[in-house]
């Protein structure tokens, strides 16, 4: 089998396939109808081929040329009504599907398609960051993060922190297993985004105890408390450090400045704009005696002799020098592709990350996100590694356009396979007539 055929949409479909067939039935055995498969395969079907809400999904579903294609696509027998169906997703819990993303993850290494993401020596960059995905001010459930007004109302929401293995220069992303941020049974204090981070990083060094990492995120995780988390988990790291919330930092670097022993190095393109690199090694991130020794760089452009367009500063582990610095800004920046090109596409790109597709009373609402996000590591991989794919997708100039025409298509003729779609989306016979 060839490593096209390892990373194609059988292969992943079969990865998901076999996880979700260890899952433990948690329900009454004279009362199922419809196995777990079933519902876990039409979840990401429905993620998979983004329709836009639960009910639409299922009437889609009563006509027998679409239900056939959920059978030789997904492998899909029978699949349960709508409030079984979400019934059934509640109670799966949700680190069970977690080893989907390891399994995806691992086949991208035998398939050597993990090496060419990776950008420094160091290791693969990886950005994290929150995100909301739910809110309401009256659908609720016991992990439900909440916010009280002086009115006395409540909103309720759920986050989540993400991450991925990125490539600055490359288009697609790898995303990693996320991490809730969610209140659980016995806790006085409402869980954040900091103690996810640290959760997450304990849990990824567990599933990849090998692998080289740098993480990269805001200015929020550039505290002690955190970086000391990251040495303790072998990660190297670029944190946003701004001014406002690094005082003492930056107290120490106007007075290296002034003693001129801070690094400096500048160039000009050809649009005449001023590229500016600025940093110092070995430095306090603050006042404790227990502070870590921390790197720090920052990059602004500036435009028209004076005017400063863009400036950033970060602090890291790695040692920079005029020879790294301006790749370490690269890798820095690149946080932004996790914001713009994960959360964006995820929530405004089709995949309608917060639609309420159901919120119930235990997983529902955080297992169709996972669903969610591993249909978009599907996609990711089969833009890598699918030739049919890129083809078909070359047709269309917008990618909502794209898996319009494949939820329509599969509407009204059956495929034994995605390549067969994929090929009728290529090339339609032109011999096709209305009756």
């Amino acid at each position: 089998m060839n490593t096209g055929t390892k990373l194609g949409f059988s292969n992943l479909r079969k990865t998901v396939s076999a996880r979700v067939n260890e899952i433990a039935e948690m329900r009454q055995v004279g009362k199922i109808k419809h196995c777990m498969h079933d519902a876990c395969l039409s979840a990401l079907a429905m993620m998979y081929f983004q329709d836009a809400s639960m009910l639409e999904f299922q009437r889609r579903l009563q006509e027998q040329t679409q239900m056939n294609n959920l059978q030789t696509l997904f492998q899909v027998e029978t699949i349960p009504k709508d409030t079984q169906f979400r019934n059934t997703i509640d109670a799966i819990p949700y680190h069970m599907l977690f080893p989907i993303f390891g399994d995806f993850f691992r086949l991208l290494q035998r398939g050597n398609q993990l090496q060419p993401f990776q950008f420094l020596d160091e290791g693969y960059i990886m950005p994290i960051d929150g995100s909301q995905y739910f809110y309401s001010e009256t659908i609720n459930c016991p992990s439900c993060l909440t916010k009280t007004h002086k009115n006395g109302t409540i909103d309720y929401y759920h986050q989540v922190l993400c991450a991925s293995i990125v490539h600055p220069e490359k288009k697609q992303m790898l995303p990693l297993a996320p991490e809730p941020i969610k209140n659980t049974d016995g806790s006085k204090k409402q869980d954040c985004e900091i103690n996810a981070g640290k959760r997450f990083l304990d849990r990824i060094r567990q599933e990849h105890p090998k692998l080289q990492i740098v993480i990269t995120a805001d200015d929020l995780y550039s505290r002690q408390p955190f970086i000391e988390a990251l040495n303790q988990n072998r990660m190297s790291y670029i944190l946003i450090a701004k001014p406002s919330s690094h005082k003492v930092l930056f107290d120490q670097i106007m007075e290296k400045e002034d003693l001129d022993q801070v690094h400096l190095l500048e160039w000009e393109d050809n649009k005449g704009a001023i590229h500016r690199y600025e940093w110092i090694n070995d430095i306090r991130l603050n006042g404790n005696k227990s502070s870590p020794l921390v790197n720090y760089f920052e990059y602004s452009i500036i435009r028209d002799g004076d005017k400063i367009t863009y400036t950033n500063s970060w602090v890291t582990d790695i040692h920079v020098s005029d020879i790294n610095v301006a790749k370490l800004v690269k890798a820095g920046r690149a946080k932004w592709k996790i914001e713009n090109e994960n959360f964006n596409t995820l929530k405004n790109q089709g995949y309608h990350a917060e639609h309420n597709f159901g919120h119930g009373k235990k997983n529902l609402s955080f297992n169709f996100f996972l669903f969610t996000l591993l249909a978009f590591f599907m996609h990711q991989i089969i833009e890598i590694r699918d030739p049919l794919y890129q083809i078909a997708r070359a047709k269309f100039s917008a990618r909502k356009e794209f898996w319009n025409q494949l939820r329509c298509t599969i509407r009204i003729i059956i495929f034994e396979n995605w390549e067969s779609l994929l090929r009728f989306v290529i090339s339609p016979p032109t011999d096709i007539r209305a009756p």
